[in-house]
């Protein structure tokens, strides 16, 4: 029987690549990609030839059944999406579970999560926090917020460029002007940059310095 790695790759600079990731995906008879154009890439850049296979939210539930059976079969597969660790706010959960349905051994490779540098730069609480990922956009947006009223332990939040202030507007009028924030951007990256303060303080900088990158907003908790 084989074995499903879930492979972390950077999400920034591609020396946060690790030498048993680059092992693996070298060693792997298949590697699942998220986008294969995008991986593609990172594995030209590592000497890596091995066969990419598509596999992302929009098939996953079709792909994974034929996976399970290359496992069984023996083959050794491993996972990777666009960037940071599968199965974060990226495919990885369903085929995961459906291997371990199948008593098929799974190894996740410990790796880049934008998450984890965020938080422990934010200057925030970080010994007991809750990982959001991504909020819905539309439905049930406001009741997600509302369900987070009372919560003490530091947020954790992904959001993209174009929602931000949107988002830290909401986060005000939920939580309060004075409420502690970290916004941090373009993590590993040569434009790396976190902005501290209250969220009225970091409103006001949004305001003026246009929002780029991809985004991790951690929220401090409500006071106890």
């Amino acid at each position: 029987m084989g074995i499903l790695y879930i492979v972390p790759t950077p999400v920034g600079n591609m020396e946060d690549m690790t030498l048993r990731a680059i092992r693996i995906l070298k060693e792997a008879d298949v590697v699942l990609a998220e986008d294969t154009r995008t991986s593609g890439i990172l594995l030209k850049h590592f000497e890596i030839k091995q066969h990419l296979m598509s596999h992302h939210k929009f098939n996953e539930h079709g792909t994974s059944a034929a996976v399970v059976e290359r496992l069984l079969a023996g083959q050794t597969v491993a996972l990777i999406s666009d960037a940071g660790t599968p199965g974060i706010s990226d495919p990885g959960f369903f085929l995961v579970r459906e291997a371990v349905k199948a008593g098929i051994e799974v190894q996740t490779l410990p790796g880049a999560t934008a998450f984890v540098p965020a938080l422990v730069s934010s200057g925030l609480p970080c010994d007991r926090f809750c990982f959001e990922g991504f909020l819905p956009q539309k439905k049930g947006r406001q009741t997600k917020l509302q369900s987070l009223v009372d919560e003490e332990r530091t947020m954790i939040f992904y959001e993209s460029p174009y929602r931000v202030l949107k988002t830290l507007q909401q986060f005000c009028e939920v939580f309060g002007a004075d409420r502690q924030v970290s916004c941090c951007r373009e993590i590993s990256k040569v434009h790396e940059e976190s902005v501290r303060g209250t969220l009225e303080e970091v409103i006001a900088h949004f305001k003026e310095h246009e929002p780029r990158g991809e985004f991790v907003i951690v929220l401090a908790g409500k006071p106890s």
